[in-house]
């Protein structure tokens, strides 16, 4: 597409300058109190006012601060008779008065106020040709550290007086990184966040910054300017974090404790701490000195450590850098004693247990540091009860408090039950344990189940999760409550899945079988489940599971409509922008768990681009597609079922869209508001910018320029500044007064490459200066207008 820039054409101005009207609009007038705005800097044996005189005054005087410029005629012909200075003088206080032919005066003194107007007559001037400052390493970005000031005598009111500090070169440029920044109104200096970062006076101890300063707010080509240089020494920063502190708990020292110390790079910082953890109570303090405290003892069984922060803060109380992290350990001492997991252990052996085999674990606990030597516990046998057959029956590992049988089997009907005191110890607390172990049957009976087979079950797929569907029932003749009566059920075929689960009853060793995971009758409509019973302690030798212990049922699941399933929630495609009207940019696909046929549709299509295929799935387009109006396309793609109850599902299609060539260069905005004053006193320019809608690679656009018509070329001239900017200028002054229509080619470089022509206005203004001419033997002024005119813009 070629984009052809608009002319913005600008009336063509004319400025009568010249002396000025009172505030009523008029030249002339009779004898009042009268302000007049003045530029300094103009050429002298300038009018301002005429004044009128009423009988029988003749004449005029003029007193106050005329400073031998400003006079008055006897006609009452108000003028000064040489260049105005601001900086001399912003303000003139005169007095007129009317006087007779005695010089009497018969009218006034009535005051006269003549402002005189700033123009920019004066360079910008550092305070200092040369600055030192320092800044600390990691010193907070944005915070200034020193500033550099300049001074210029015009009006600060004006934009004549408003300054533009800037760095020029920063000395040694790390990486192309800048690690100072300057506040263009104030010049305060201070850190940039990559300077706040990499700041390391080892690397380098000082920095040379070259600053500028402006006046006219920087915004002008024609503004003065003044530089100076900066020399940045970088100190270490001694805001730092101290090493982590470790207090020994329950301390009898008086408290307060100092147990560290923070210290900002300079005095006077105020310090303070906040907690990371909002805790019940908060046991530290921090003075005026950076000095932190631990105000009172600490249990390290109650919490084994604490994190707080330091905050330093100026005297407006805003922070002076980030807070630094306090990490405080308590250190344990040996001040618990060992407690044992329960008032009573109780195990459980069988009668013909073999010598050696394990019985259970006895494991108690320490509230003290852990893998410390004051939580290792050791185990001993202290006391058997009864006796009988004999002492010594039991073994219990020292470390490990596992128990062992240690010299016979034991029988149920000599002792059905053993008491013994263990003793638990650390290196210096002891404390006793009670372990019950009980002697039970032998494992020599299998589970039976009531009934082989629990016949036909038939659940919808949808069946809820969680809900049970049969309750199977086996028995156990050994002892009840023991480890050889319980019961737990396995499903060993029919469930290769994991859909069914068995929880058991510890009562009544009843089994509860439930749906763990979704039925699916589109994988498996008929379940054929065995079911295993078995004890969890194990059968004496020579006796087995046999078919007793197993029984079966079929599961039926019947089918539930279900809506198309996509194989995917979003599907993605890429393609170049430029692709032909039915070029295929993707494809979607979707089942139906049920088997029927699919019909494809699409939804929220809003710029009318694509159609799909209602029975492949395959999406076209069948229009121009348009990345700069939309990069990434999302629609969605709905799957219905033809047939049965038409459900449908949804998923996302997204086309990303590959930029090509295809925008040419235009302004990047449009330019009003320009002219050159007439007659050129020099060669004058005008910057402009250009821009595309294509997508820029990583460097950005990079334009060439050229004037579009060869006969311009005598008159005018385009020069590149970057890639994006090129500035049209006067190649002479001999220009007449009328509007110019300069047309410039821009061409993008690219793949093709594309060429805009855009036009820019050139409007000479012109300036007629007051024409004086004789009247009836009195001065007059044609074609006058107000002194207090704006000043051109270039």
């Amino acid at each position: 597409m070629t984009v052809q820039a608009q002319l913005h054409c600008l009336c063509l101005f004319t400025l009568y300058l010249t002396t000025g009207y009172g505030q009523d609009g008029r030249f002339s007038g009779p004898l009042k109190p009268m302000t007049f705005s003045i530029f300094e800097g103009q050429e002298p044996s300038q009018i301002i006012f005429q004044f009128k005189a009423n009988p029988p005054a003749v004449t005029f005087e003029l007193t106050g601060e005329t400073d031998g410029i400003f006079h008055i005629q006897q006609d009452g012909l108000l003028y000064h008779n040489r260049a105005l200075d601001r900086e001399t003088r912003a303000v003139h206080k005169l007095q007129v008065s009317a006087l007779d032919a005695h010089k009497a005066i018969v009218e006034g003194p009535v005051p006269i106020t003549i402002i005189v107007k700033d123009i920019n007559d004066n360079q910008p001037t550092f305070l200092q040709p040369k600055y030192e400052g320092s800044v600390r390493q990691n010193s907070r970005p944005g915070k200034p550290f020193m500033y550099v000031n300049a001074t210029d005598l015009d009006d600060p009111a004006t934009p004549n007086g408003q300054l533009f500090y800037q760095i020029v070169i920063q000395l040694p440029q790390v990486n192309d990184v800048m690690y100072f920044q300057i506040n263009n109104k104030t010049g305060a200096i201070s850190l940039t966040p990559q300077g706040s970062w990499e700041l390391d006076p080892v690397k380098n101890p000082s920095y040379t910054l070259m600053v500028s300063v402006k006046d006219m707010g920087g915004q002008n080509e024609n503004s003065f300017s003044d530089s100076t240089s900066v020399d940045i020494t970088v100190k270490e920063n001694i805001w730092k974090a101290p090493a982590p502190v470790e207090i020994v708990e329950n301390s009898t020292d008086p408290h307060p404790i100092k147990i560290t110390q923070v210290r900002w790079n300079e005095p006077g910082a105020q310090y303070s701490l906040v907690e990371k953890e909002k805790l019940p109570r908060f046991p530290f303090s921090i003075d005026q000195e950076g000095d932190i405290y631990v105000n009172q003892p600490l249990d390290r069984e109650e919490k084994d450590s604490y994190v707080f922060y330091v905050d330093a803060k100026d005297e407006l109380g805003k922070p002076l850098a980030l807070p630094l992290q306090i990490h405080v350990k308590v250190k344990d001492i040996n001040d618990n004693p060992p407690t044992c997991p329960s008032t009573v252990t109780v195990f459980e052996v069988q009668e013909n247990e073999k010598i050696g085999n394990k019985i259970g674990i006895l494991t108690a606990h320490d509230m003290d540091e852990m893998n410390t030597i004051n939580s290792i516990l050791e185990y001993r046998i202290v006391d058997q009860t009864p006796k009988s057959p004999r002492e010594g029956l039991f073994l219990v590992d020292r470390l490990s408090g596992a128990f062992q049988l240690a010299k016979q089997s034991l029988k149920k009907q000599d002792t059905p039950q053993y008491h013994l005191t263990v003793e638990v110890s650390d290196k210096d607390f002891k404390t006793l344990c009670h372990v019950q172990i009980n002697v039970i049957d032998i494992n020599d009976q299998i589970p039976i189940f009531e009934k082989s087979d629990y016949g036909n079950l038939t659940l919808a797929e949808d069946a809820v999760v969680g809900s049970t569907i049969l309750t199977i029932q086996a028995t156990d003749a050994d002892e009840p409550f023991t480890g050889s009566s319980k019961i737990l059920y396995h499903i060993t075929q029919g469930d290769s899945e994991g859909r069914l689960g068995i929880d058991t009853d510890p009562q009544t060793n009843a089994g509860y079988v439930v749906i763990k995971k979704p039925l699916d009758f589109e994988t498996a409509a008929i379940h054929h489940i065995v079911f295993q019973a078995e004890n969890p302690e194990p059968l004496v030798d020579g006796v087995k599971y046999n078919a007793s212990s197993f029984a079966t049922f079929n599961l039926f699941v019947t089918d539930v409509n279900e809506a198309p399933q996509f194989s995917q929630q979003v599907f993605q495609a890429k393609v170049s922008e430029d692709v032909a009207i039915g070029t295929k940019v993707g494809n979607v696909t979707a089942k139906d768990p049920e088997g029927l046929d699919i019909s494809y549709s699409l939804r929220g299509d809003t710029r009318g681009w694509l159609k799909i295929d209602p029975v492949t799935g395959e999406i076209f387009s069948i229009a121009p597609l348009d990345r700069e109006a939309e990069s990434l396309y999302r629609v969605q793609v709905v799957a219905t079922e033809v047939g049965g109850s038409s459900l449908s599902s949804t998923a996302g299609f997204h086309l990303a869209l590959s930029d090509v060539n295809d925008n040419a260069p235009r302004l990047v905005k449009e330019y009003t508001g320009l002219f050159f004053c007439h007659p050129l006193g020099e060669p004058r320019s005008l910057i402009f910018e250009a821009t595309d809608d294509d997508q820029q690679s990583f460097r950005g656009p990079h334009f060439t320029f050229s004037l579009g018509s060869n006969s311009l070329q005598n008159d005018w001239e385009v020069s590149k500044i970057n890639g994006t900017h090129a500035r049209l200028s006067t190649k002479h002054t001999g220009f007449e007064k009328r509007v110019y229509n300069i047309p410039i080619l821009i061409n993008d470089g690219g793949r093709p490459p594309l060429e805009g022509t855009v036009s820019l206005p050139g409007i000479i203004l012109a300036v007629v200066f007051i024409k004086m001419k004789k009247n009836k033997g009195r001065d007059n002024v044609e074609n006058a207008q107000a002194p207090e005119v704006k000043p051109l813009r270039n």
